[in-house]
C-alpha cells in the first residue's frame, strides 16, 4: 500500500499535510515531492514513472493558481490522481474550477480547497477495496468517528 503526494512549491506545505498525517494513522506508506508541471515537466514525467515502477497504488496532487499539476499527472499515468485545489490567492476557486474541469477521458477525482485530509481519506477508499485490513481499519474509523460525534453532541447546544 503505497500512495504518493506530490505538489508543487514548498508554499503548499502545510495544505498537503493533512493528507500525510491520515496515511500515517492507518499505516499507509507514502512519499511527498515536490515537483511543478510547468518549472520542471521532465522531472515530473520521471518522477510519475518512478512511482509506477514502485508499486504505487494512487496519487495525490494537490496545486494553486493555473493548478494543472494534477491533470498533467493524470494524462500521464493510469493511476488514480486525486486533486486537491490549494488557495493562491482567489480563495482557491480558481484552482477547484481548474481541477474538476478536466477534459472526458483524463480524470482527476477533486476534494475541497486545502482539504488534503479528505484526499488522504479517499485514497484510503480506495485502496481498501484491494487490502481487506485497511478496509478494517475504516470501517473502525468512522465507527468511532459518529461514537465521537454523538458523544460531543448528546447534550445538546446553548446559545
Amino acid at each position: 500500500m503505497k500512495v504518493a503526494i506530490i505538489f508543487g512549491s514548498k508554499s503548499d506545505i502545510n495544505q498537503m499535510q493533512g493528507a500525510a498525517e491520515l496515511l500515517k494513522k492507518f499505516n499507509v506508506e507514502y512519499k511527498a515531492y515536490i515537483l511543478s508541471a510547468h518549472r520542471v515537466p521532465e522531472e515530473l514525467s520521471k518522477k510519475i514513472q518512478e512511482i509506477e515502477n514502485e508499486g504505487y497504488e494512487c496519487i495525490i496532487a494537490g496545486a494553486g493558481l493555473a493548478a494543472h499539476l494534477p491533470g498533467v499527472i493524470s494524462s500521464q499515468t493510469i493511476l488514480p490522481v486525486i486533486g486537491v485545489p490549494i488557495d493562491a490567492g482567489l480563495n482557491g476557486l480558481d484552482s477547484l474550477l481548474s481541477i474538476v474541469q478536466m477534459p472526458k477521458q483524463i480524470p482527476v477525482a477533486t476534494v475541497g480547497i486545502n482539504n488534503s485530509f479528505n484526499a488522504g481519506m479517499l485514497s484510503i477508499q480506495i485502496l481498501s477495496l484491494k487490502y481487506p485490513e485497511l478496509k478494517e481499519k475504516l470501517i473502525k474509523y468512522r465507527k468511532d468517528m459518529k461514537a465521537q460525534f454523538i458523544k460531543e453532541n448528546s447534550e445538546g447546544v446553548e446559545f
